[in-house]
Formats: structure tokens, C-alpha cells, sequence
């Protein structure tokens, strides 16, 4: 049976807490049912935290909104379960074009080589994502979900916080030992701890419609600075699944925002790109005018802000939902350490200081992305048009024209839970501490894999075999691991070809084309330390039990 994800509804049901003679104590509240808010609760709960999320509403969201979702997002989709749905649904893209007028200026591929799992990007309506993370979300044990459940109000205590949750039913007070506010730009947790978000708000207005029509136009990004059917502005054209095609109209900022959504504005401006005779449907009309803005600070004691209600950018580059998501992917097991014994409060606090790092760089290119988009004197108008047209014969221009540099994870280069290479290991490759582990084609258990579903959810140790050595002295010297206070899961990589036996306690991974080797510049001994979030934390070139377990302690800020 298909699902009509714009209009379904969930069941509110009367919490327990409402009855409760005394408030419970919960270990993880998630305000916010959105695609970041699903996220966390989703990986709390697989992590085994019991979690409860609530929501003011019992829909999800109306109209196609965030669409993009990028490889990283959906590398953490995968592991949270609903990759797969999401892939097959959306639609895949590496490719865009950028245009000047009615020329093409030049064209990028977002992913130029082999050997990945997931695409660049996929284009995917939000309810689609929050319909399908919301049915994960039920499957899980751990997790409570509390729909028509609205926060009016905040108080920190000791060693909890206390939300007032008004219902259908009345309000009653819910506690938890940690709060994450997941609740959206007009955060409710944020107005109720009397926090603000700052920044610069962009004097333009752009008008999305989301359009219903069979179109020849390739699955890719297009891009027009000053088209002739809408001249002196900018356009933007992506496909979306069920024949849905978003476009972007920049407006100006004079144009009136009710008036503009009008049909009788609309569709006049969709048959000025697609033809006088062309068949379509409006599905989804919205103005919008857009910030550049985050909160000061993403932790307030036991309140983690997260995804929206902590940072906004433009829509251009797609960074929104996919820095929220990713700001869950680095809660979640910061906050099961913690809630466990296993790490001191501390360890949140760079959760706050990697994810405000990671949103200073989201500003900052999307600032850049729309001041080159929407010049506001005629000397910058000019510098962006001489710029376009140098950008058609020449490579060097193409790096500054900016449509919207689309998201990447941020390498978080300076994180206080990184072990620095050691003066004798030298590294030619992305895979420094701090970056997210890239993928690759492996074979496991005779099986086709894929190198990322082996890692994530808790710390690996991944050991690099050469092609004469025995697996099994790795394995010995792995079982070191097995000693450290936070569990490492061993994996060894061998080459092609190198008997891959079974390893009690250790998966063994198989080079599939020696592009693991390749992508990590490994050599016989290599060793690398991943983060539960598959970022780098550390690695050596040789295996060295003091320094990994150093390494560990440091990442857990424990040392």
C-alpha cells in the first residue's frame, strides 16, 4: 500500500508521565520531529539509549522543502537503517551545469570517481525523509515517540531538565537528563531559555514551485544567471521523484511575498522556462527570504541544540538538513558515553565546539554562495559577470563562480579529540584526523560490502595486512584491544587474493581492488582509529597499543 506522506497523521496517545504521581527521569529527550530529530532519537535508541521524542504537531512537514540530501547524510541513513529506502526513492545526481543568459558556461561532477556507495547527492521531498526515518523510529525498542506534544517551558535543575508539555490532555512536566532541541528556526526551546540565534539576514526574496510535469531535462543541477525568460535574476532546476521539479525564481527584494504566490504570478514565470505550451501542475508554492545566523552556543548545560533552532545558511549548497543530520551523527555517541560512565560531561562540550566549527564554514560559504548570486551594486554585478564569462575557457574563473558550493563534511582539523600524526608518520591522503572515512567496494565473508557499513555506532580499529604477511598475526596483536576501557571493534584489511580465514573477534575485510589502500595511503601495519561517527580520530604507521589506547582516552576525554 503506497503512503501519501502529506497527509498522514499519527496517533497522539496520552504519555504515562501524565499520571505519574512524580515526574520520571528520562535519560534522553529529542524535541522535534524533523529529519535531525528523527536522526538522533533513531540512533540514541540503536545504541541502546532509551529515548523519548516529542513533537507540537502530529504531521510531517507540508510541501517538498529541504530536497538534497548529500552522500555523507545518507552514509549516516545507512547506518541508522533507512539508506536503502531513501536511495530508491530519490533521485541520484553528481552532475550540474551552470549557465549565462541561454549559454552553458561550463559543467562539474560532484563525484568524478568509482568505487562509492552512495551518490553525490539525491533529491528527495522532506516528507519522504521524515515519513521514512518516522516509520524506523517505530520499530525501535528504545524509543517513544509523543506526537501533539508541545514544549512551553524549560528549567534546568541540578541534575536534570524539566520541560512543561502541553497536550491534548492538559500539560505535564517531563524530565530528562539531557534535552536535545532539535525544534527548528523558531525554536521554542530556545525562546523558552530566553537564548537568540545572530547573523545577517539576506535583503532578497526567491520563490520555490514545486512543479508536476513530464520534462526531457537530464537528472542534474541547472543553474541560469540572468536566463532570458527571467532576466537580471537567477533560476535553479532540480528533479525530484513522482515528476515533481523544483525551480527557483529570484524575486528581488521589493517583490511582495503574498502577492507572488499567487497561481496567476506562478505560472506565467514556469512557462517562460518550459514553453507557452507546456503541461504542468503547481504542487507546492513558497516565498521565502533566508538568514545566515547561529546560536552563540550549541550546549546550555543539559540542553544540545541541533540542527536548525541551532544554525541557518541560505538554501543554496544544501546545508541545511544535511549539517543537522550530521550534527546528530556527532551527539549521539558523545551522549550514550556519558549517560554510560564511560566519558565525563566534558565529551558534549565538543560537540558544541566541532559542530559551531562545522557551521562557521557552512555560513561562511553559503554567505559567499549568495553574495556571487545576488550582487548588490553594479561593481560586484560586473565582477560576477566578467567572472561568468572568463569561466567558460578558463578553469581558473570556474573556482570563483559560486551558484552554491554544495555540501562536504567539514574536516574538523582542530578537534581536542584528535591524536596528531607522529613526526615519523608521513600521509598522503584525505584520511587525517578529523576527516570522515571515505568508502570503498570490500568483500567480507565471501560477500560484496562496502567498507562503511563495517565501521560506525562505536569505535573501530582498522589494521592494514600486506600481501605476504598472516592475517592472524594482525588478529594477535588486535587482541590488544580487547583490554581497552571503550570497546574498539578490530578489523583487518588484507589485500586481494590473501586468505581472508575467519578471525575469531575480528572482521576481516578484503581489498576489493586495492582502493581502501589506495584511499587511506596504507601501507603494511598501517593503523587507523575511527571515531563512532567514522571521523578519523588517529593513525599510525605502525600498530602501537600505549598509543592507540592514549588515542582513546584523549577521544573520550578521559586523558
Amino acid at each position: 500500500m503506497q503512503i501519501d506522506y502529506q497527509t498522514l497523521r499519527f496517533d497522539y496517545v496520552r504519555a504515562a508521565d501524565h499520571d505519574a504521581a512524580a515526574p520520571a527521569l528520562h535519560p534522553v529527550v529529542v524535541v522535534g520531529a524533523g529529519p535531525v530529530g528523527l536522526a538522533a532519537a533513531i540512533d540514541l535508541a540503536q545504541q541502546g539509549v532509551r529515548t523519548v521524542l516529542v513533537d507540537n504537531d502530529d504531521t510531517l512537514s507540508s510541501g517538498s522543502r529541504a530536497i538534497c540530501f548529500a552522500k555523507r547524510t545518507l552514509e549516516i541513513f545507512d547506518r541508522l537503517g533507512c539508506g536503502d529506502r531513501m536511495v530508491e526513492k530519490g533521485v541520484s545526481w553528481n552532475v550540474g551545469k551552470v549557465f549565462l543568459q541561454d549559454e552553458l558556461i561550463y559543467t562539474f561532477n560532484l563525484l568524478p570517481e568509482t568505487g562509492h556507495a552512495r551518490p553525490a547527492f539525491i533529491n528527495l521531498q522532506q516528507y519522504y525523509v521524515e515519513g521514512y526515518l518516522a516509520e524506523r523510529a517505530r520499530q525501535m525498542d528504545n524509543l517513544e515517540m509523543r506526537w501533539k506534544s508541545n514544549v512551553t517551558g524549560v528549567t534546568q535543575l541540578d541534575d536534570c531538565v524539566e520541560l512543561q508539555i502541553e497536550t491534548p490532555d492538559g500539560t505535564y512536566a517531563l524530565r530528562a537528563q539531557y534535552v536535545i532541541a532539535a525544534d527548528g528556526a523558531r525554536s521554542p526551546v530556545r525562546r523558552a531559555l530566553g537564548l537568540d540565534s545572530r547573523g545577517r539576514t539576506f535583503k532578497d526574496r526567491f520563490l520555490i514551485a514545486d512543479v508536476k510535469m513530464k520534462a526531457p531535462f537530464p537528472t542534474e543541477r541547472w543553474f541560469w544567471f540572468d536566463p532570458p525568460f527571467h532576466r537580471n535574476q537567477s533560476v535553479l532546476l532540480h528533479r525530484q521523484p513522482d515528476n515533481v521539479w523544483r525551480i527557483d525564481f529570484q524575486l528581488g527584494w521589493d517583490a511582495d511575498p503574498v502577492a507572488e504566490k499567487a497561481p496567476e504570478r506562478v505560472i506565467p514565470r514556469v512557462k517562460a522556462l518550459l514553453g507557452e505550451d507546456a503541461e504542468f501542475e503547481l504542487e507546492w508554492v513558497s516565498v521565502y527570504t533566508f538568514s545566515c545566523l547561529r546560536m552563540e552556543k550549541f550546549r546550555h548545560g543539559r540542553v544540545l541544540f541541533a540542527g536548525d533552532s541551532a544554525h541557518g545558511v541560505s538554501p543554496f549548497g544544501a546545508r541545511g538538513a544535511n549539517s543537522g543530520v550530521q550534527d546528530a551523527d556527532n551527539l549521539a555517541w558523545k551522549l550514550r558515553l556519558v549517560l554510560n560512565g564511560d566519558a565525563p560531561p566534558a565529551l558534549l562540550d565538543t560537540y558544541a565546539s566541532e559542530r559551531e566549527y562545522a557551521a562557521d564554514e557552512n555560513i561562511l560559504n553559503s554567505t559567499r554562495a549568495t553574495d556571487f548570486i545576488t550582487p548588490k551594486s553594479s561593481v560586484s554585478r560586473m565582477f560576477r559577470d566578467a567572472t561568468l564569462r572568463l569561466a567558460k575557457d578558463c578553469p581558473f574563473a570556474r573556482r570563483i563562480v559560486n551558484s552554491g558550493r554544495l555540501s562536504v563534511p567539514a574536516v574538523l582539523r582542530d578537534s581536542p579529540l584528535n591524536t596528531p600524526d607522529a613526526a615519523a608518520d608521513s600521509f598522503s591522503c584525505a584520511m587525517s584526523p578529523g576527516a570522515v572515512c571515505t568508502d570503498a567496494p570490500v568483500i567480507v565473508d565471501g560477500a560484496d560490502a562496502w567498507l562503511l557499513s563495517h565501521t560506525g555506532g562505536e569505535f573501530a580499529g582498522v589494521h592494514f595486512c600486506g600481501p605476504g604477511d598472516d592475517p592472524g598475526d594482525y588478529a594477535a596483536r588486535l587482541g590488544a584491544l580487547a583490554g581497552l576501557p571503550v570497546p574498539v571493534r578490530p578489523l583487518i584489511v588484507v589485500p586481494r587474493g590473501v586468505s581472508a580465514r575467519a578471525l575469531p573477534g575480528v572482521t576481516v575485510v578484503e581489498d576489493v581492488d586495492g582502493i581502501v589502500a589506495q584511499r587511506f595511503d596504507a601501507r603494511p601495519g598501517t593503523f587507523y582509529l575511527l571515531r563512532p561517527d567514522q571521523h578519523v580520530c588517529a593513525r599510525w604507521r605502525a600498530f602501537d597499543a600505549d598509543a592507540i589506547a592514549a588515542a582513546l582516552h584523549r577521544a573520550t576525554c578521559n586523558g
